[in-house]
This record gives structure tokens, sequence and C-alpha cells, in this order.
């Protein structure tokens, strides 16, 4: 009779994943702002598909305009992944709520503001509010940058739990090209890190590049968790460490909380 009854229940429902699109994402996934062009023949081994795979979803990903052929061969993101991208961060509620409090500190403080979030070991750039005199690398909203490397990733991944933060962040997470001060690998950062989320403050100092220094807070929402970071970026040469944490980090502190709030944290009293 259990035999019946077990023949007869209802089966298992199935997961509705569509294989063939999660092969195009993928291989959208590639493209970074460190390495924007790809080949097919390169793409194969990255995303360990077979190369006739590959070049099935790269041709079908290029009919619709999701990735451009280029005379040299490579291939590039196209307009519509662009304009998904942008309709996407202009729709979300945590960019909505923080511009407007990120623009007014901009203002404040006459420096460089951001706001970011963590994806995968790469923080991803959801608002950059630049000062003119801040030379950087060209960093704009839907950029990435190693999180290990910046006072936002740092602040992030001190959040995680060690599960988590061991998945993410492996050797190949350390950029080979970064500041004078950078940590090399996860055991060197893992002190900073406690640090960090004990303190609830991150600096970097000269650990992306040569000549910048930043501070970042983090942002809550309304069941306390840390879901992004906002900092103040400087010139090395006009703001010393000490000045940064005196004058800046009670700002970019107050920012952060304020922005908290409207996601609808409260803090513990």
């Amino acid at each position: 009779m259990a035999a019946k009854r077990q023949a007869t229940a209802e089966p298992a429902r199935p997961e509705y994943r569509v294989e063939a699109l999660a092969k195009g994402l993928r291989i959208l996934s590639l493209f970074t702002e460190q390495r924007p062009a790809w080949r097919i023949s390169d793409i194969a081994p990255a995303v360990e598909m077979p190369l006739p795979t590959v070049y099935r979803v790269v041709m079908t990903l290029t009919a619709e305009g999701y990735l451009d052929h280029l005379p040299n061969g490579d291939y590039r993101p196209g307009v519509k992944v662009l304009t998904l991208g942008g309709a996407a961060l202009r729709g979300l509620d945590l960019v909505e709520l923080a511009t407007p409090r990120l623009q007014q500190l901009s203002i404040a403080s006459g420096e460089t503001v951001n706001l970011a979030t963590l994806t995968g070991d790469r923080v991803l750039y959801l608002v950059r509010l630049r000062n003119s005199d801040l030379v950087t690398a060209n960093i704009q909203v839907g950029s990435t940058l190693p999180a290990v490397h910046t006072s936002i990733g740092k602040l992030l991944l001190a959040h995680l739990d060690e599960d988590d933060l061991t998945s993410r962040i492996t050797e190949h997470s350390f950029s080979r090209q970064h500041g004078p001060n950078a940590k090399v690998s996860l055991d060197e950062l893992r002190g900073e890190l406690a640090t960090i989320r004990s303190e609830g403050w991150a600096l970097q100092d000269e650990e992306l590049a040569f000549g910048l220094r930043s501070v970042a807070a983090p942002v809550y929402d309304a069941t306390g968790r840390v879901v992004a970071g906002a900092n103040l970026a400087v010139q090395s040469r006009d703001w010393s460490s000490q000045r940064i944490i005196r004058e800046l980090r009670p700002l970019i502190d107050q920012a952060c909380a304020e922005i908290s709030a409207l996601l609808g944290y409260r803090a513990p009293a």
C-alpha cells in the first residue's frame, strides 16, 4: 500500500532552469573592465564548455545584439548589455535612496564618493561621484575592482562568515597590479578584516594604487545585514591616514547611517 501511495504521489517539482540561457550568462559574465574583449578560442576554456557550444552561444548573443564582433576577431559586450545594466542599476532601491545623500556628502567634502556592493571577489560600483582632481583608473558605474584592495571591498569581506569568505577569496583574488601597501594573501588580510569587523570602518592606504587612500563605512538593510559600502576617496599627497580618520571618517559614517535608516535599519540603542 505504501508503495502504491508513493507511486501515485505528486512528482517533485522540477527546477525551471534553461541550460542554454545559463551558458549565455556564464559567457557574458567573463567580460570585465580589465578584459573587455574575448576570442571564442579563449572563452571555451574559461567557461569550461566545448568550443562548438561556445561558438553557437556567442553567435546567438551576437545576433541578438548582446555581443559585438570586432574586426580583429574579438567579441565585446553590445549595446543591449549596457542598456540592461544601466536599467538594473537605476532601478535599485539602494541607488535611488542613497544618491541624494551621497551627493550632499560629495559637495560637503569636495572629494570623490563611491557606493559599491560585493559580487564574487570584487566590488561593483553602483554610484560614483568623482572629484575632478582625483587621478585614478577609468572607474565608473558598473566597474569592478578586487575587493581585497579596496576599502569598501575589505569592509564587505569583513562581514562574511568564514565559509563564504574562503569560497570567494582565492589566490587569484589578489591582483598582480596593486599599490605598495596591499596584502597579497588571505592569511595576511585576516587580521585587518577582524579589526574592520570590530571597529565598523575600513581604510585603504595605497593598496589599490600608489597615491590613493579611502575610508569606507557600511550600509545596512532593514534586517541588519550589510548590503553595501560607501567611501570617500582622496589623493594621498593631500590626506594622511590620520587626517582621513579624523576628518573624513565621521562624514562617511554619518552618511551611511542615514542611508541605512532610509533602508529601514534601526541601529541598536
